[in-house]
């Protein structure tokens, strides 16, 4: 996916896009599989961000500074160079945007230290769309004081507080495993849509997963019975479809 629309001067710049108090980014993700680059900025964009792609450290210096992004998805590892060097010359460029990196899971511990160093993040590979779009929006709430606008999710008496990792149903404290967490928080974000099997895997789990669609029956099974201890079932079969988080239908 690639938008082009909207060019401004690299660096950060006055709000564009605000719903009721909401402030969205523009984010510039740079990686040299194309695969991961798209589906980065698909899901980026479904959560209502601006996005354009770049396959390597020459294009994102091309193209970047005309795009004039908030914030950078960055893979340390592109087909010419150190992402880390490309980031560089862009700021020498004049863009200020901070970095969200995305390295090898063992990458050394020196190294991971320069790649959160300055407000900046780093999300080691595989990783699932859901923690990524976790720390792109830590970044962003760090360095940009309008954007905080999915930092407490709530649907009837259920609510995920994404900053402190909690969620309570009727004001009580529900403790949920990391997974079972991205899962709630993907269902909140589309409460009243059916979600099919493949997309909720697409979202919460790592984007290489191999594994298939039982593994979220297995999750939404695990996740129900910790939910609906607490009160009605909020959270409903589609039968051949998928799932929706939605009141029960009277009757």
């Amino acid at each position: 996916m690639r938008k082009s629309s909207g060019f401004l001067q690299c660096g950060f710049s006055p709000p564009r896009y605000r719903l009721g108090t909401v402030t969205q980014a523009k984010i510039f993700v740079v990686d040299g599989e194309a695969d991961v680059a798209s589906l980065v900025a698909t899901a980026l964009h479904y959560e209502g961000f601006e996005t354009a792609v770049a396959g390597s450290g020459a294009e994102a210096l091309a193209s970047g500074p005309r795009f004039g992004p908030d914030l950078l998805v960055l893979d340390v590892a592109l087909p010419d160079g150190s992402g880390v060097d490309a980031r560089a010359r862009l700021r020498r460029g004049g863009c200020a945007a901070p970095a969200v990196f995305l390295s090898a899971r063992d990458a050394a511990e020196d190294e991971l230290k320069r790649l959160t160093a300055g407000g900046d993040d780093h999300v080691p590979k595989p990783f699932s769309l859901e923690e990524l779009n976790a720390r792109v929006r830590a970044v962003l709430r760090r360095t940009r004081p309008g954007v905080r606008e999915r930092a407490r999710l709530s649907f009837a008496d259920l609510e995920l507080d994404e900053d402190a990792g909690e969620v309570r149903r009727g004001g009580v404290p529900v403790d949920l495993a990391p997974t079972e967490f991205a899962l709630l928080r993907y269902l909140l974000l589309n409460s009243g849509r059916v979600l099919t099997k493949r997309q909720i895997l697409d979202h919460v789990w790592e984007y290489d997963f191999t594994g298939g669609e039982a593994v979220v029956q297995a999750r939404i099974s695990g996740l129900r019975r910790k939910l609906d201890d607490r009160g009605p079932r909020l959270i409903h079969t589609v039968p051949r479809v998928g799932y929706v988080l939605r009141m029960p239908r009277p009757g």
